[in-house]
């Protein structure tokens, strides 16, 4: 089985206990940065999951409690038996923290000693130094046969297993070297002292004698009689250097550690691309929103020269599209009635699940009667709990492939608007486009160029300087001015038809563009608190209203041109080695994804950051888009394949909870189109009346269906 890297990296995170980041990359060894608080962990990918938690358990035990300061000046010990006592030290500690970490510890090292990570095989343990037992007695102790002579052995391991302090760890490291370094001399001093007797037992020899011996035992004639000691290489003393005495000035070794460190580094995989981290930017949203105010004098500024300029009237040109206007408003009454009252149930009802009762200390009179069998006789107060303020955000697609669906898109929309200007929530509608003009003039015509709408940092992920997001609609305007605006806003989506048959065209930065849905949707980061706090607001839905998803985006990325002498802040395609960081949530996710999965990488980040608030997408389908549409959610067969299909075939809607939102409405554009009002002519037959009557049924059905879900996530 695979490792998951995000799930390892959120596990050390809970560890840390902290906002600590975490980053797989092609390393040999882990670090940590005190400063950043930036912990990288190598790509141990052929280890198992048990070794993995392990190695992630260790990591965040030295980066929780081992310090970070020079501590070379204080204690002149080589790093190994420092490491050996402060690894000790930590897990201890670690262990000691959190009760399930031995049980995982105990799985890793069991691994490590079955699969000998440190290369003790066939080997006689007891002619390791104490190093080196130290270091498997604490490590894999209970799978191998550690000898620990009593004495001065055994008080060194006590002092080491009872470490609580990076100060007890330098006392216990330094008294473990002395010991190793004084057993090492006493091995090396050994061998030359059996060398001099044998130097002195030769020379009281006489040398015909000795010659004998060698011409005897080598075959080789007598050399003149001079006395012939064996060679340094033959006693294996070449490789260690001497001081006067036979002592060496080489540090004793610890093979073990070595060892294990080649072996992990055996787990590594560095093949392929190196992982890049990714964050969001901090959008400035003066540059990036288009204001209301601006969006509909542009409007009525545009509409009023096109008539002035042909000389046409407005009964001529706007005449039928405001009267259809008006219509749909006329009709829209009932469902939007039927919003308010599932609304107002719904909230009074979890006022009343939350309602506490209490008795006053005043009797009541009406039931002093009953004093004989009832001890209740105090009146009693019922308190009700305070309604919660709410808000929505509307992000509305304004890209070109909504064109045959605007119109009923913006319908469905002006639906929940005015729903919310009745029932007094605050709202704002936002529409995203890529087509709003980048270069605005001043009074005195000079031209201003949009800047971007933050600063460039590598590893930013990029939003374009073309990116809007245009204020259509707020409620913070009156109700004839806001009447006014979503005439504006029914005039240009009945103009995106191909077969509508109006006389006139939109402004400039007004009509269909690409689709920014992840800029907007990274631009919510700063929209919906804002929002939320200039309202004072406790509960807020975000409801966006699309026919599909964006494109991957690009990050900034900081190269080094070798002919130039500072870098460059070029940008790069957002691959599968890219990872999503919130630096606020601590969550790192995957970009390993499909185009359309990418956007829904942005929402769960989105809920993840914003807990209290309820994703909703609206989608509007031609019914030859809504198979493919389900199948990418739901996959190709299984049971809620067949449940969102079987809804689509019957009511002409469904809800999807597999995507990035919290709901995922889906509703046929051709159903919306239709008029839920029974009309019939005089001289209808009975099939004429009974099919009226059921396309009107069938029509009422599933927007009360999807309205009645919608207010249930509301409220």
């Amino acid at each position: 089985m695979s490792v998951k890297f995000e799930v390892k990296g959120s596990l050390a995170r809970l560890l840390a206990t902290e906002d600590l980041i975490v980053e797989h990359k092609k390393v040999e060894t882990a670090c940590f940065n005190v400063h950043t608080r930036c912990l990288t962990l190598p790509l141990w990918e052929k280890a198992s999951d048990n070794i993995y938690t392990m190695l992630v358990l260790h990591e965040i035990s030295h980066a929780l409690w081992t310090p970070n300061y020079d501590w070379t000046k204080e204690c002149k010990v080589p790093t190994s038996f420092v490491n050996i006592c402060e690894d000790v030290r930590v897990e201890k500690l670690c262990k000691r923290k959190y009760p399930g970490s031995p049980k995982s510890f105990y799985r890793g090292y069991k691994e490590l000693a079955d699969e000998d990570f440190f290369q003790i095989k066939d080997d006689n343990l007891e002619t390791y130094n104490l190093a080196d037992r130290a270091n498997l007695l604490f490590k894999i102790g209970n799978y191998v046969n550690v000898t620990i002579k009593s004495g001065e052995e055994s008080e060194i391991i006590g002092m080491i297993a009872d470490t609580e302090t990076f100060a007890d760890v330098l006392v216990a490291a330094e008294a473990l070297y002395k010991y190793c370094k004084q057993k090492q001399q006493e091995e090396t001093k050994t061998p030359i002292d059996n060398l001099e007797s044998q130097d002195s037992g030769a020379s009281q020899q006489p040398a015909s004698d000795f010659s004998d011996q060698q011409e005897g035992e080598n075959n080789q004639p007598e050399s003149g009689g001079e006395s012939q000691l064996p060679s340094t290489s033959e006693t294996g003393q070449e490789k260690q250097p001497t001081s006067q005495g036979g002592e060496t000035n080489e540090d004793p070794e610890v093979k073990t550690m070595e060892s294990l460190e080649e072996a992990l580094k055996n787990l590594i995989n560095n093949d392929g691309y190196e992982n890049v981290y990714l964050e969001l930017p901090k959008l400035d949203l003066d540059k990036v929103i288009v204001p209301n105010s601006e969006i509909h004098d542009k409007c009525k500024e545009y509409w009023t020269g096109f008539l002035q300029d042909r000389d046409w009237k407005y009964e001529d040109v706007f005449g039928g599209v405001d009267s259809d206007y008006a219509s749909f408003k006329r009709s829209a009454q009932k469902e939007v009635n039927y919003l308010v009252k599932e609304f107002e149930c719904r909230k009074a009802a979890d006022s009343y699940a939350r309602a506490t009762t209490a008795r006053t200390g005043v009797l009541d009179c009406s039931k002093l009667h009953t004093y004989k069998y009832n001890e209740d006789l105090f009146k009693k107060v019922t308190t009700l709990a305070d309604g919660k303020n709410h808000g929505l955000v509307f992000v509305l697609d304004w890209s070109g492939s909504m064109s045959d669906v605007m119109l009923d898109t913006v319908k469905q929309l002006f639906n929940l608007v005015w729903f919310c200007k009745k029932v007094a929530i605050p709202f704002e509608v936002y529409a995203f486009t890529t087509d709003y003009p980048l270069v605005k003039y001043d009074e005195e015509g000079k031209a201003n160029l949009r800047q971007l709408s933050y600063d460039k940092k590598d590893g930013l992920v990029q939003v374009g300087e073309w990116f809007s997001m245009m204020n259509l609609l707020t409620s913070k305007v009156n109700g004839k001015t806001l009447d006014e605006q979503m005439k504006n806003i029914y005039r240009l989506a009945a103009s995106f038809r191909y077969y509508s048959h109006v006389c006139y065209s939109y402004p400039v930065g007004m009509s269909l563009s690409g689709t920014p849905l992840n800029e907007a949707l990274i631009s919510l980061h700063q929209i919906l608190p804002k929002f939320q706090k200039e309202n004072k607001l406790q509960k807020v839905q975000c409801v966006i209203l699309t026919d599909g998803e964006g494109a991957l985006l690009k990050y900034h990325r900081e190269v080094h041109r070798r002919w130039e002498e500072d870098p460059y802040m070029g940008t790069s395609h957002i691959g599968p080695n890219a990872f999503l960081r919130d630096r606020k949530t601590g969550m790192t996710y995957s970009c390993d994804c499909d185009y359309h999965e990418f956007t829904d990488v942005l929402l769960r980040n989105l809920r993840d950051r914003f807990t209290d608030i309820n994703f909703i997408g609206i989608r509007v389908l031609e019914s030859r888009d809504a198979g493919s549409f389900i199948r990418r959610y739901c996959g190709y067969y299984g049971d809620v394949y067949d449940k969102v299909m079987n809804s689509w075939k019957k009511e002409k809607a469904f809800s999807i909870k597999s995507s990035g939102y919290h709901s995922y409405f889906g509703l046929s554009a051709a159903t919306l189109a239709q008029e839920s009002e029974f009309e019939v002519a005089e001289d209808a037959t009975k099939s004429q009346i009974k099919s009226a009557f059921v396309k009107s049924l069938k029509s009422k059905k599933m927007n009360k269906k999807i309205l009645g879900e919608f207010v249930e996530l509301v409220v």
